[in-house]
């Protein structure tokens, strides 16, 4: 069933193109092609900065919400002192901070005036440290009260991010759309089954190769089983299975069946495991793309990887050479 976690994006239709349109065919259709193209990559781009801010996000309210709940205990605890201090304070305005130490000075009973002194001195120190314990909880209720502050600021922040990369990738697709729209019935047509025929030749291509790489051992041979099992499958934004998918939803579900979690992010996913430099990468890493990052796959060897492009495209075993974005690293789980 499908499980998408940014629903404000869009599939946009079928007519997005990402193969090159034969000699015969009209020069506007070519432009139309290309502009599209990259409007969809820029969208791509955006999406996986919501992404990014979304997992902020919720680190940042789950860390909000642990400090809000120790603000309210220590909040509690300090009304609970406040009580006894102001217990004490009554009982020293009563009777006045020498009158109990005059009564017993001028005692006729030297016997009682030592033994009720060691508990007038015993009182004493517990009530000095009551009033210390009482300076000490306010002044950490302060300390704490101006954290979630910080923190509420910070949720602001990142909340603010998500909606303008959403918003960004939102307008690009909707340029896309409007520049297909001003197409004829018959261009959309076309180029509509041209990105049909290219996507079911990929897909055909990566069935035909996935047994090469079922064989791979490890973590990373377990996240590429998964993957493959995925090839043909649609790229939406945000989506992370298990009919849909965008490039970061797709790893991080290929590798939670390989028992490692990771963020719905490629930038926060950049973050886990080990760096690998390029010459040594190995079946099963995970490699980044762009600048700023916005796109990650499986390596598969042999230049060859395994992810979910882009929208209008599906899940496929692709060049590790993308061309459009420059290979950024890798990282080893």
């Amino acid at each position: 069933m499908r499980k998408s976690s940014c629903a404000l994006f869009v599939l946009i239709i079928g007519s997005a193109v990402i193969s090159p349109i034969s000699a015969n065919a009209a020069p506007n259709l070519i432009e139309v092609q290309g502009r599209v193209r990259d409007l969809q990559e820029q969208a791509t781009t955006a999406a996986e900065g919501a992404q990014e801010a979304k997992v902020q996000l919720s680190k940042l309210k789950k860390t909000l919400d642990t400090v809000q709940q120790e603000a309210s205990q220590q909040g509690a605890s300090v009304n609970q002192m406040h009580k006894v201090i102001g217990a004490i304070a009554a009982e020293q305005y009563k009777s006045g901070p020498l009158n109990q130490s005059l009564e017993l000075l001028f005692s006729s009973n030297p016997e009682l005036y030592l033994s009720t002194a060691g508990v007038l001195e015993s009182v004493t120190r517990k009530k000095s440290a009551d009033l210390k314990k009482f300076s000490v909880a306010t002044q950490r209720l302060n300390a704490t009260s101006l954290t979630v502050t910080d923190k509420l600021t910070l949720v602001k922040a990142a909340e603010a991010k998500f909606t303008k990369q959403l918003a960004i990738a939102n307008s690009k697709l909707k340029e896309a759309e409007d520049l297909l729209a001003k197409l004829t019935a018959a261009e959309r047509e076309r180029l509509a089954k041209l990105n049909e025929d290219q996507e079911n030749a990929d897909q055909q291509d990566s069935l035909a190769n996935a047994g090469k790489y079922a064989s791979v051992g490890g973590r990373g041979g377990i996240a590429i089983k998964y993957a493959l099992a995925q090839i043909g499958d649609k790229y939406v934004f945000g989506a992370d299975g298990l009919q849909y998918w965008d490039c970061s939803g797709l790893t991080m579900r290929a590798f939670g069946a390989a028992g490692v979690s990771l963020p719905h992010s490629s930038r926060a996913q950049f973050k886990y495991g080990k760096s690998i430099s390029r010459k040594d990468l190995m079946p099963g890493d995970l490699v980044f793309f762009g600048k700023p990052i916005s796109h990650v796959a499986i390596y598969l060897g042999g230049n060859r990887m395994l992810h979910a492009p882009r929208t209008g495209s599906r899940v496929k075993i692709a060049d590790f050479d993308m061309g459009h974005k420059p290979y950024i690293g890798a990282r080893r789980l």
